[in-house]
């Protein structure tokens, strides 16, 4: 890549995010919290921005208050320079319908490209957790030639089947097939064991990018996805590349986290993802301050832990603890907590994610559970323990047995 390259990021936040539920049941996936402080969305944007991207079009629907709210807030950029970060609602520009597909929701958008006259367009997903140098999959891409260059990840062929799945020609390069989900995934050149699983990231240049959109708004048959028309379309005018995100080398990044990038698509998916944070050495590091993931920071006072008496002590141990917690004589064990979170005396929080403002009262156990906003879990009652009474409590229980207690959401004894 020559570097004279103008770039327009464009990041696909209008999925409704129904598998995570009810934690989507009143604002976009892209917008539900993580790790304590961030939110979906952050991590796309991060990347982007700590590339020296700069011109960055975020495309919403569904639910999109707080998520508008947040982009608006957090990732304001210096408008003197031409910099920006934007939410971009769905406008009905072509008609009277709202986006009836990721490739739809580009289409609609042709203005945000036809003013920005960009060379290439990067389109990242809003919904996974990883870190990444785009600049690099974009160098690859001019390198190559390519239409289109799809990052994947390379994955055991029993997962695979979970993902759309890539199968490359004999140079390791060039795209011959991409199948969604298919039973039998095709292994990667010299692989046998692995295949290479599309991680929903694009580079288009535009004029390949502009022309495919055009043909798929004419397909009345088409589905308007960019993983399930777009690519396959410039598949077979062989167009398409693909970038292994294993190469991709992020500065700062160590060893055991190079290469993270989780899918947190499903309430079990977003769980182990949470958990994965709380190891003395967590395989993904939010401590890397040479690619910092960013985010607005709410000005609340720092972590509390109070009580050091007999039984009645303030504690956590592996857990991550945010600003405006007060952990007042109970223990928090692998978990994570947001801001303004409070565990009172001889209550036990342990293998949970714990989202904003939640009051933990005394003597309650929380256990493999999720508990979203402004939930009070009253004196002496036990979420997560046992999943029958769980679920006859009005709860979601996932299909990897963790409660979910929704925003707000009542917890009786």
């Amino acid at each position: 890549m020559s570097g004279d390259e103008r770039v327009l990021g464009m990041v696909l936040a209008g999925g409704a995010g129904k598998r995570l539920a009810p934690l989507t049941a009143d604002r976009a996936k892209p917008a539900v919290p993580f790790g304590g402080l961030y939110r979906l969305v952050d991590f796309a944007l991060s990347n982007l921005v700590n590339a020296g991207m700069r011109r960055i079009c975020v495309l919403t629907q569904y639910k999109s208050h707080s998520l508008d709210r947040h982009i608006t807030t957090t990732w304001r950029l210096s408008s003197l320079l031409g910099n920006y970060v934007t939410p971009v609602p769905a406008q009905q520009r072509l008609g009277p319908h709202w986006y009836t597909g990721s490739a739809d929701a580009i289409y609609q958008s042709l203005n945000l490209i036809f003013d920005d006259e960009p060379d290439l367009v990067a389109v990242f997903g809003a919904d996974h957790v990883f870190r990444m140098d785009p600049r690099q999959m974009y160098a690859h891409h001019v390198e190559h030639g390519a239409g289109v260059t799809v990052a994947a990840i390379p994955v055991s062929r029993q997962e695979a089947s979970a993902f759309g799945v890539i199968r490359v020609a004999a140079d390791g390069r060039r795209i011959e097939a991409f199948l969604e989900k298919p039973d039998d995934p095709p292994p990667m050149p010299g692989r046998p064991d692995m295949a290479y699983a599309s991680m929903g990231i694009y580079v288009f240049s535009t004029d390949v990018l502009v022309d495919a959109l055009r043909k798929d708004a004419a397909d009345d048959g088409s589905r308007h996805d960019m993983g399930g028309d777009i690519v396959p379309m410039l598949v077979r005018e062989r167009a398409a590349q693909v970038y292994d995100f294993l190469e991709n080398t992020v500065p700062g990044a160590e060893p055991r986290d190079a290469g993270y990038w989780r899918d947190v698509g499903t309430l079990d998916s977003y769980f182990e993802a949470q958990m994965d944070l709380c190891a003395v050495h967590p395989i993904f590091n939010l401590y890397n301050d040479k690619w910092p993931i960013l985010t607005h920071v709410p000005s609340q006072p720092p972590a509390k832990f109070v009580h050091d008496s007999g039984d009645r002590i303030g504690r956590a141990v592996n857990s991550v603890v945010s600003n405006g917690v007060i952990v007042s004589g109970g223990l928090v064990r692998d978990s994570v907590l947001s801001p303004g979170v409070r565990v009172n005396s001889w209550a036990r929080v342990e293998r949970a994610v714990v989202l904003h403002s939640t009051r933990i009262g005394r003597h309650a156990v929380v256990q493999d559970a999720i508990l979203d906003k402004n939930v009070d879990v009253p004196e002496g009652a036990v979420v997560g323990v046992d999943k029958d009474d769980d679920r006859a409590r009005g709860f979601v229980v996932s299909e990897g047995g963790i409660t979910v207690v929704g925003k707000g959401q009542a917890v009786p004894l």
